[in-house]
């Protein structure tokens, strides 16, 4: 279901909605630097394998020195992926992966270009409101004249995003606002009369429908005329 305020995937007024993500289309997640420390210590954390902390070994190793882990890598695609588009579009969340390539290894101070192709579309129909991007996700490393080197990862997935919200038109609001309103032959008799009465009761203005009086036994209820049916 679309967010009430249509928000991006960081929560500012969203800019692109799932109309815009037409297949065919290129987004530049821009580049990013891979920090020394910063790969280390994600390792060192979550992927404590030898070749992705052990600098001693690593270097004695076929990788010929430390490599980032993959996941690592995979995190900083989404890193981009999210400030360079996420943060534009009136994205929901994901409903899967269905492929992620670590096609070569990397290695700190790399520069790695980052972009995200539009693979195809369609009306979600699990989530109304909603339509599913097909994308697929590249890193390629740079070399020292920013020319690509070398893929480093692919990844296929797909995202959800919301439909563009419809404006209503003035001119029919307007005028599903004037068959709302109430007109005279909505009104009750007595308030188009200005007579304040109760509903269904009788008016001092109608001598016709003032009964009988108390004291007169010529209009009692056991007369012929109380007694004639209608």
């Amino acid at each position: 279901m679309t967010t009430p305020d249509a928000r991006s995937g960081t929560g500012r007024p969203a800019e692109l909605f799932f109309e815009d993500l037409v297949p065919g289309l290129t987004v530049d997640l821009g580049v990013v630097t891979v920090d020394a420390d910063e790969m280390v210590a994600f390792a060192r954390r979550f992927d404590p394998q030898w070749y992705h902390v052990d600098p001693d070994l690593a270097a004695a190793s076929r990788h010929g020195g430390l490599i980032a882990s993959g996941f690592y890598t995979v995190s900083l695609f989404m890193r981009a992926y999210v400030d360079h588009l996420l943060s534009r579009a009136a994205a929901d969340a994901s409903p899967g992966l269905e492929e992620l390539r670590w096609l070569a290894p990397v290695r700190a101070g790399d520069r790695l270009a980052v972009r995200v192709d539009v693979m195809g579309a369609r009306p979600s129909t699990a989530r109304p409101g909603l339509g599913t991007v097909s994308l697929t996700g590249t890193m390629l490393r740079l070399g020292p004249d920013d020319r690509p080197e070398q893929e480093v990862l692919r990844t296929r997935f797909r995202g959800w995003f919301a439909v563009r919200p419809v404006e209503a038109d003035p001119a029919e609001v307007e005028a599903e606002a004037t068959e709302a309103a109430p007109t005279d032959a909505d009104q009750p008799d007595a308030d188009r009369r200005g007579v304040d009465q109760p509903d269904g009761g009788p008016t001092a203005a109608d001598p016709s429908t003032v009964g009988p009086s108390d004291g007169d036994p010529t209009q009692s209820s056991g007369s012929p005329e109380a007694r004639r049916p209608d």
